[in-house]
């Protein structure tokens, strides 16, 4: 929070608490009286809660930044300036790095979003576990596929044309989501690295939380339903195939409670799959992709490509 205070000077800045059970609010009042306060009735994740807060706030832009990242010294001034520039650009993220590790790039977005052909996202800075020093390979401004929800600044007018986020979501692969509504509806997403924060990552559920597993795992696989052009079948099939050889990974590491976690994702998702569809129907006019990739999965593991 004082990093935020210190270097926002052209925002209004806010918390959104999510029904929160400890001390936050009071805490809040007490050190940071000069921030706003919006108090959500239920703990809806990511999704329902900024949705539910943003109700409550009036502005042109909105940045929705996680409570483990700390910003930098004039990290919206080129924000804004590009979103002054270009009337098209609805998202942006900035350049995202490890908190805990400062000259690495950050798992959570690192330096924009990608997706491959089956739905598996992909960052400039990180493929799967493999994490790029910060070396200025990325100091430019570029059109990414999508965000990281960490830290994703979106224009309030699109924010509601696209109805927000999916709520079904909960938590993990909503900004992806939300990133691929907008694509398909004609917008542009950019990264922007002369803008620089540093993202703790995990602060919500952990990589070795199950349910975490549970959420990646199903998440995908509604928003490639949902979004995805072409043969959806074919790539369903695939990706469950692929799932399974992830799942079997998991049971022969002993991580039993993850290998559950996405037999649970694949059901959920089973009976989500016609409300899937009727959202589906909903898509525009067919139109390419030119973001989504072959299969990285193939290129990472068999063809050991390791960098963007």
């Amino acid at each position: 929070m004082p990093s935020v205070i210190s270097y926002s000077k052209e925002a209004d800045i806010y918390v959104a608490d999510n029904a929160s059970t400890d001390d936050s609010v009071a805490f809040l009042k007490t050190h940071f009286p000069q921030v706003g306060i919006i108090q959500n009735t239920t703990n809806g994740g990511y999704a329902k809660g900024y949705n539910d807060a943003l109700k409550h706030i009036e502005a042109d832009v909105f940045c929705l930044l996680n409570s483990d990242v700390k910003v930098s010294q004039n990290w919206l001034s080129p924000v804004i300036s590009e979103f002054e520039s270009n009337p098209n650009t609805a998202i942006i993220q900035p350049k995202i790095l490890d908190f805990k590790n400062k000259t690495h790039f950050e798992y959570a977005g690192a330096a924009g979003g990608f997706i491959d052909k089956y739905g598996y996202p992909y960052c400039r800075g990180r493929i799967f576990n493999t994490i790029e020093e910060d070396k200025g390979q990325y100091n430019d401004s570029t059109p990414v596929f999508w965000v990281s929800g960490a830290c994703l600044f979106i224009r309030k007018s699109v924010f509601e044309s696209l109805n927000g986020f999916d709520e079904n979501y909960f938590a993990h692969f909503e900004e992806i989501d939300l990133c691929w509504r907008a694509f398909n509806a004609g917008y542009t997403s950019m990264y922007v690295g002369e803008s620089t924060v540093y993202h703790v990552g995990g602060a919500t559920l952990s990589s070795i939380n199950p349910k975490k597993t549970y959420l990646n795992f199903r998440n995908s696989l509604f928003t490639i339903t949902k979004n995805a052009y072409g043969f959806l079948f074919g790539v369903i099939l695939i990706r469950l195939i692929l799932d399974g050889i992830a799942g079997l990974k998991f049971l022969l590491s002993f991580k039993f409670s993850h290998f559950v976690a996405i037999l649970k994702a694949h059901f959920s998702f089973y009976s989500n799959l016609h409300r899937l569809l009727e959202q589906r129907k909903q898509l525009p006019e067919k139109k390419k992709n030119y973001f989504q990739t072959q299969s990285i999965v193939w290129s990472y593991f068999i063809k050991n490509r390791r960098h963007f």
